[in-house]
């Protein structure tokens, strides 16, 4: 519970930290805000890193001179593309290898659906995917375990890590520091986690009033 409380004081005041942090290291936030990124996108142990609310803040921090916004985005924007790529070659490595031990909870029929459903949804889940805390971690790696293509991997990776990066660092960059903003930074905050997650919540809830109407 002690981990969860400090994590949501991190999230919440990552204004804060990330000052304390470039005033600390200087030009070496760049290589902090690339190992954050890199590690929650590309490590399945780490999808509770702060994304959406770090790339807003980040954003917000370059607008007063601290960062240049341009080595900004591309330094995230290149941690966003190789953690989902070495994620996704995690689980192309070790997925196959996890059905060849037979198992009983683990079929190998699960992997063939998961190779269909990527071959056939694999771009807009991987695109999509990148808004949805958590769900972003797992997202590559099931695509490395359902075998999909790599060259359409790659693309659809590059096109979802652009389509996140970008539009939210900037709006940091245009909106961050405007007073009311400012002042309200943990409630802006808490909007932007509520806004990532509400796809997550209206699927969830779409799943279960669904199987309720099978039954």
């Amino acid at each position: 519970m002690e981990i969860f409380n400090k994590l949501m004081e991190f999230i919440l005041h990552i204004d804060a930290h990330l000052v304390e942090l470039v005033s600390e290291y200087g030009i070496y936030i760049y290589i902090i805000l690339f190992l954050i990124l890199f590690a929650e996108t590309g490590l399945v142990v780490a999808p509770f890193l702060p994304g959406d609310s770090l790339l807003f803040a980040a954003g917000a921090l370059a607008a007063t001179g601290n960062m240049n916004i341009w080595i900004l985005i591309l330094v995230c924007f290149v941690g966003a593309v190789l953690g989902n790529q070495v994620n996704y070659y995690i689980g192309k490595y070790f997925g196959p290898k996890i059905f060849e031990m037979n198992l009983k909870f683990i079929k190998k029929e699960y992997l063939q659906k998961t190779q269909d459903f990527y071959d056939k949804h694999g771009g807009k889940a991987l695109i999509l995917g990148r808004f949805l805390p958590f769900i972003r971690t797992f997202v590559p790696f099931v695509a490395g375990v359902g075998l999909m293509n790599s060259a359409k991997f790659s693309f659809y990776n590059i096109v979802g890590a652009a389509c996140w990066v970008l539009p939210i660092c900037l709006v940091g960059y245009l909106f961050g520091n405007i007073p009311f903003v400012k002042e309200n930074f943990s409630l802006i905050v808490l909007i932007i986690l509520g806004i990532s997650v509400l796809p997550l919540l209206i699927g969830i809830i779409g799943g279960l009033i669904k199987s309720k109407s099978q039954d």
